[in-house]
């Protein structure tokens, strides 16, 4: 449950500008995640969740960049949970998910350094990547499958 959880909340922060623990809340209540705010506290310490300041003065919750090893553990932990099924395409690859949790799986993946990996662009349960090259589309599955595990 908290892996998905913490899926979700990736998921959520990556959809909508989240600037207090009470509106997280609110859109995991919505999501069928009843939980409390010191649960969702400590769910923002594991992710390595930040504030940044956006238009008009208010801030949001958005991923640290620096991948400490706790964040690369939560990393994982998304990416256990959401990846369904990864299929090559070319220098594409595209990866189904677990239905609404595709966004926190391409942040999760976007957040790591993975050797030949340019990009994501997320649906609701569908990822493609973009690979440097098709020679390298292989290896970069490779290393998520081992990340996820």
């Amino acid at each position: 449950m908290k892996q998905k959880r913490q899926a979700m909340i990736l998921s959520i922060i990556e959809q909508y500008d989240i600037e207090t623990q009470d509106e997280l809340l609110e859109k995991l209540a919505e999501a069928g995640f009843n939980t409390t705010q010191a649960t969702i506290s400590r769910d923002i310490r594991e992710i390595n969740l930040t504030k940044v300041a956006v238009a008009g003065g208010r801030q949001k919750y958005t991923l640290g960049k620096s991948a400490t090893h706790e964040s690369i553990e939560s990393y994982r932990k998304v990416l256990g949970a959401g990846i369904l099924s990864m299929v090559p395409a070319e220098n594409l690859i595209v990866i189904k998910t677990v239905s609404g949790m595709a966004m926190a799986v391409a942040a999760a993946l976007d957040n790591v350094e993975i050797n030949g990996l340019l990009g994501s662009i997320a649906g609701d349960d569908t990822i493609f990547l973009a690979v440097r090259s098709r020679e390298m589309t292989d290896s970069v599955m490779k290393t998520i499958d081992k990340m996820q595990r």
